[in-house]
């Protein structure tokens, strides 16, 4: 199984299982956790959600190959009913504490889906990056209003921008992440602060929650929606076309052609 899913002692675990593709989320996989997550809202046995990947890699974001075959018009079909923003909707949501255990690269949404986490924990091999101006893309997931928030603008517009790479202790610095720990302690640290949530009043926690993002959820909604017109629009174009056969082709893009 490319996504594991298992529900003990109150918490359900979400585990990204692709290593031999370093994680690289599909279609089908964005479908079965956006499930897993509905279905958590109406299970009173799920306390706290636990999202984690292998020690080595947390996720190098969407599976491009898939991703493309996926994303292609079809007619009657809105976008937003692909796997990709079932899952969007289906995290931003979630009334229930979710809590990120993040080892190795966090790639394009293995980034910005951590944006839309309560607890976030990153071990010391942690690196993320946000690489949609590379692809000819813009952001996602509300991203381009939940970094400026976190980050500050000019933080924020680096790592949007230019799309470099970094850190688990930058990350830590622009309030990405809750704490830095060493690889090897990291899902089991991970794992404790879901129980301490599973513990705690339920109603309690989420009421809490609720009202820290009682302010932004309409801001996040709004900002997903456009970011999601402007994305497939972007998808679809001659800049986006080049980085991806760049890619396909093992070389580097050439945008110097597009104005």
């Amino acid at each position: 199984m490319d996504t594991l899913t298992t529900i003990a002692d109150g918490i359900l675990t979400i585990e990204f299982n692709r290593p031999e593709r370093k994680n690289a989320i599909t279609n089908a996989m964005y479908l079965t956790v956006a499930e897993a997550l509905r279905n958590a809202e109406q299970d009173t046995a799920v306390r706290a959600i636990l999202i984690t990947g292998k020690p080595e890699i947390f996720t190098a974001g969407n599976d491009l190959e898939d991703f493309l075959k996926n994303s292609a018009p079809v007619p009657g079909q809105a976008h937003e009913d692909r796997g990709v923003f079932q899952f969007m909707r289906a995290l931003a949501a979630s009334t229930k504490p979710v809590v990120a255990s993040v080892s190795g690269a966090a790639i394009g949404i293995g980034t910005t889906m951590l944006m839309h986490c309560d607890l976030v924990y990153a071990a010391d091999n942690a690196k993320f990056s946000l690489p949609f101006s590379q692809l000819g893309l813009c952001p996602e997931f509300a991203s381009s209003l939940l970094l400026p928030q976190l980050a500050g603008f000019a933080r924020a517009a680096e790592k949007l921008m230019l799309g470099e790479a970094f850190g688990a202790q930058e990350a830590f610095e622009m309030g990405l992440v809750a704490k830095v720990l060493p690889q090897e302690e990291l899902r089991s640290f991970a794992h404790a602060q879901a129980a301490k949530l599973v513990a705690l009043p339920a109603a309690s926690i989420r009421a809490t929650k609720a009202l820290m993002k009682r302010v932004r959820t309409p801001q996040i909604n709004e900002t997903m929606a456009v970011e999601n017109e402007k994305f497939f629009a972007m998808l679809q174009g001659a800049e986006a076309k080049e980085a991806f056969t760049a890619f396909f082709e093992k070389r580097k893009p050439d945008f110097t052609k597009f104005a």
